[in-house]
């Protein structure tokens, strides 16, 4: 079966986002992206969404989107992971548009995706509490209003459309809230590159939208998520070896490149296994699609990126603990990515034998 990632519209796909990416977002223009008050380049997001359409790759053509997948979701988000952007597209593009399309409810779908397809909504998703995982923190009354915290709020203190996951009398629920009356506040997290934010609601009126109940949309949800983080994992652990690789042509000890020492080769080599274990799970998760291909690639593709990042660090020497090198960001983003939806351990699908 081929790889979804690998079709000729998946190639050519990624080749526009990584020809983007090459000429506007660089390592200059992607710390200035971290510091601005968004979080992110607008013009660069705006450029991406309408001149190739990334936000709405994974719409539905009659909610205003491209109507491919995730599949080609999973190829833009790569490329971010690449060269670390920051952007709206895993929170409001794909988990929140997925959110949206699991409800059920066609007037929602209606009124919303179209502006989060073109880019111009930037929509945000609260579910968890301290503990990142995916059961929510969030408790509706029998009024329809909403209390509790919810932590790791992707943009949550800058999005325009606020959707919320909650435990209501009949199990679990989606809600849209109001901006006002509810507090968003901006936390400092490990990855400058990932904007967070706590969102608090005190008895928050909230209109809910699932029509039959979100636990299973919740779960299927969930799956998607992880599917895409694998996504970003896999594009940035193999350009954090790309990196290596290059540094290592160039460093000269002893009168040659120490990539030429045989000690060096063989670590290289085991990143480079790493990452291509990351692809082969991060497709299996995209074909098969059960829990069990999605928690492998939850695993597997955390922890390429993990051993990738700290490989580059270690084999770049003390450049790469300064502040002005990359390698930092690449181990911060990794540690990140690899917590953002729970940790693997206590990942809520099958056990893997490890």
């Amino acid at each position: 079966m081929t790889d979804p990632m690998e079709t000729a519209e998946a190639r050519a796909l990624r080749d526009a986002v990584r020809a983007l990416l090459t000429r506007r977002s660089g390592p200059a223009a992607v710390r200035a992206a971290m510091a601005s008050p968004l979080g992110h380049d607008d013009k660069l997001w705006s450029t991406l969404c309408e001149q190739i359409g990334v936000a709405a790759l994974a719409i539905p053509e009659h909610y205003g989107g491209v109507g491919a997948g995730l599949a080609e979701a999973c190829v833009v988000l790569a490329e971010l992971g690449r060269t670390l952007t920051p952007s709206p597209m895993l929170g409001s593009a794909v988990l929140c548009g997925e959110a949206l399309l699991r409800s059920g409810n066609d007037e929602a779908c209606e009124r919303l995706l179209p502006g989060i397809a073109a880019g111009t909504t930037l929509a945000t998703l609260a579910w968890s509490g301290e503990d990142g995982r995916w059961t929510p923190a969030l408790t509706a009354s029998g009024r329809g209003e909403l209390d509790g915290r919810a932590c790791y709020v992707l943009d949550g203190d800058t999005a325009d459309v606020l959707l919320a996951v909650a435990r209501t009398d009949d199990g679990t629920g989606l809600f849209e809230l109001p901006l006002e009356g509810v507090r968003r506040e901006r936390v400092t997290s490990l990855d400058p590159g990932r904007r967070l934010a706590v969102v608090e609601c005190a008895s928050t009126p909230a209109r809910r939208l699932d029509t039959g109940g979100f636990a299973g949309p919740l779960r299927q949800l969930r799956d998607t998520a992880t599917v895409a983080v694998a996504a970003e994992q896999t594009g940035a652990a193999a350009r954090a070896l790309e990196l290596t690789v290059e540094y290592t042509k160039q460093r000269r000890q002893f009168g040659r490149p120490i990539g030429s020492f045989q000690a060096l080769k063989h670590r290289m080599a085991d990143v480079h296994v790493h990452v291509e274990a990351a692809r082969s799970a991060l497709y299996a998760a995209l074909v098969d699609g059960d829990p069990e291909a999605v928690a492998t690639a939850k695993v597997v593709c955390g922890e390429a990126f993990t051993h990738a990042a700290a490989e580059m660090i270690q084999l770049h020497g003390g450049i790469a603990i300064t502040w002005e090198h990359d390698a930092h960001l690449y181990f911060k983003r990794a540690h990140g990515t690899a917590l953002l939806f729970g940790d693997a351990a206590g990942f809520p699908g099958p056990r893997l034998s490890r």
